[in-house]
């Protein structure tokens, strides 16, 4: 499954550094499928380690609906890294992001099994993905 069709209608190659040591990934083509992302630049696509890619198999359920369903409910939103405490959403249209508290980064709790995405008059907060988004109510109690 590919998204982007719109800047590159066929992508052949990605291309990344050759090492890990310049932001390199190492990946093993034609044993699994992956969730890459990354960039288009000059008409080739790139991924380096400071991109977001698993092996599809290890996504948890979250994340591959967050990926078909509702990770697109948060465009207008953006993810604010939280280093350390205390931490603050500076605009309505900020999620913060607690799991680098933890050292956990991409692989965290809240990367996971939540979704930030734009709420009631257009605030955005974290969607756990129990029932379907509700956006009259805001939940300031998720992460």
């Amino acid at each position: 499954m590919y998204k982007g069709f719109q800047i590159m209608p066929h992508v052949q190659y990605i291309y990344t550094e050759a090492s890990e040591s310049l932001c390199g990934v190492k990946l093993e083509v034609n044993k699994y499928q992956y969730l890459i992302t990354g960039r288009v630049y000059e008409g080739k696509v790139y991924t380096g380690l400071c991109n977001w890619y698993e092996k599809w198999d290890r996504l948890t359920l979250s994340q591959r609906k967050g990926l078909n369903h509702r990770y697109h409910l948060g465009c207008g939103c953006k993810i604010r890294p939280c280093y350390y405490l205390p931490c603050f959403a500076t605009s309505k249209k900020e999620c913060i992001w607690t799991d680098m508290l933890s050292n956990f980064g991409h692989s965290g709790h809240q990367a996971k099994h939540y979704a930030c995405i734009e709420r009631m008059e257009g605030y955005c907060s974290w969607y756990r993905g129990w029932a379907p988004p509700d956006k009259t109510i805001i939940n300031a109690t998720d992460p």
